[in-house]
C-alpha cells in the first residue's frame, strides 16, 4: 500500500524547522554579543595602596595592619631611613614584612627610596649601592617596582650635569634590574619629554616613570597630555594620588579624567595615595576619606 503525504503539512513543518533554527541562531548571536559587551564594559579596578611614610609608619611592619584598617589593598614600603640605610636589604626585616603582610592580607606593592631626596643619586656615590640593594630587596619581597625620588636636594630641573651623572649611574644599575626583573621608576618634577630623554639615554626598558599628576601640575606641566605621551610607550609603572594639603577630590586635579586617561593607555599598575592630609587634620581623620574617594574613582 502506498501512503500519501500531505505536501502542505510537510512544507509547513519544514518551514517551521527552518524558522526555529534561524531564531535559535539569532538568539545565540545576541547572547554572545551581549556577553561580549558585558565583558568589554566591565570597569577595571586598580589596586589601591598608600605610601608607608604617608601613613606615619615608614619602615615598620605594623603599617600593614594600619593599612588594613584604612581599607587599602597594599603598601609602598620605604627601602631605608636616615637611621638605617639598608633596612630592607637585611633578611630579618624582609621576613618581618612578609609575615605582617600575610597576617593582614595587605600586599607589599612596591618599594621606594625617598632618602634620595636628602642624599642625592646625582652626587653621592653610596646611593648606587642603595639602589643596587633595593633591587635585591624587591626581588626577595616579590615586587617589581622601586621608586627613585628626585626632589629637594636630588631635583634634576635645570641641572644638566646632574642628569648626566644620573644617566651614567642608571646605565650601571640597569643590567642588574633587567636580570632581576625590577623596574627602576623615576619620580621627579621633570616634564614627560625630559623623562623620555633620560630613559632613552639609559637605553633600558627597566627604567620607567613613577607618575604623579600633582607633581606634574606643580611643576607647570600638563598631566592630561603627559599621561597619553608616556603611556604610548608603556612607561608609566605606578602612580601616586595626592593633593598635598587637601583631601583627594578637593584639590585642582581632575581625578575622574586621570582615571579615564589611565584606562585609555591600558595602565595596569598600583595607585598609591600619598600625603593628602590637610593642615590641622591627622592621618586617622584624613585617610578614611581619601580611601573612600579613591575607591569611587579607581576602584
Amino acid at each position: 500500500m502506498v501512503l500519501k503525504t500531505n505536501s502542505y503539512s510537510f512544507m509547513n513543518r519544514r518551514t517551521l524547522l527552518r524558522h526555529t533554527a534561524l531564531l535559535t541562531a539569532v538568539c545565540l548571536a545576541e547572547n554572545l554579543d551581549a556577553f561580549s559587551r558585558t565583558k568589554t564594559n566591565v570597569r577595571k579596578r586598580y589596586p589601591l595602596g598608600a605610601c608607608d611614610w604617608s601613613l606615619g609608619r615608614a619602615c615598620t611592619p605594623d603599617v600593614f595592619e594600619y593599612a588594613k584598617k584604612m581599607g587599602l589593598d597594599g603598601v609602598q614600603l620605604s627601602y631605608n631611613s636616615r637611621k638605617d640605610e639598608t633596612y630592607l636589604l637585611r633578611p630579618e626585616n624582609q621576613q618581618a614584612m612578609r609575615e605582617a603582610s600575610k597576617k593582614s592580607g595587605v600586599k607589599i606593592a612596591s618599594l621606594a627610596i625617598g632618602q634620595l631626596n636628602s642624599v642625592p643619586l646625582k652626587s653621592e656615590p653610596k646611593t648606587v649601592d642603595w639602589v643596587s640593594g633595593s633591587i635585591d630587596a624587591a626581588k626577595a619581597l616579590g615586587v617589581k617596582v622601586v621608586l627613585l625620588a628626585f626632589f629637594s636636594n636630588n631635583d634634576l630641573r635645570n641641572d644638566d650635569t646632574g642628569k648626566k651623572v644620573v644617566i651614567e649611574r642608571l646605565k650601571q644599575l640597569a643590567p642588574k634590574a633587567e636580570k632581576q626583573g625590577i623596574i627602576l621608576a623615576i619620580e621627579s618634577y621633570l616634564s614627560a619629554q625630559e623623562h623620555l630623554d633620560i630613559i632613552d639615554a639609559v637605553g633600558s626598558r627597566n627604567v620607567q616613570v613613577y607618575y604623579d599628576p600633582r607633581n606634574a601640575a606643580d611643576a607647570g606641566n600638563d598631566p592630561y597630555t603627559e599621561i597619553p605621551m608616556l603611556g604610548k610607550r608603556k612607561l608609566i609603572c605606578e602612580v601616586h594620588l595626592k593633593e598635598n594639603e587637601f583631601l583627594l577630590g578637593q584639590g585642582s586635579i581632575d581625578w575622574p579624567r586621570i582615571r579615564q586617561l589611565l584606562d585609555e593607555i591600558n595602565f595596569k599598575g598600583w595607585a598609591h595615595i600619598e600625603g593628602a592630609v590637610p593642615k590641622g587634620k591627622t592621618v586617622d581623620e584624613s585617610y578614611p576619606l581619601n580611601v573612600s574617594y579613591a575607591k569611587k574613582i579607581f576602584g
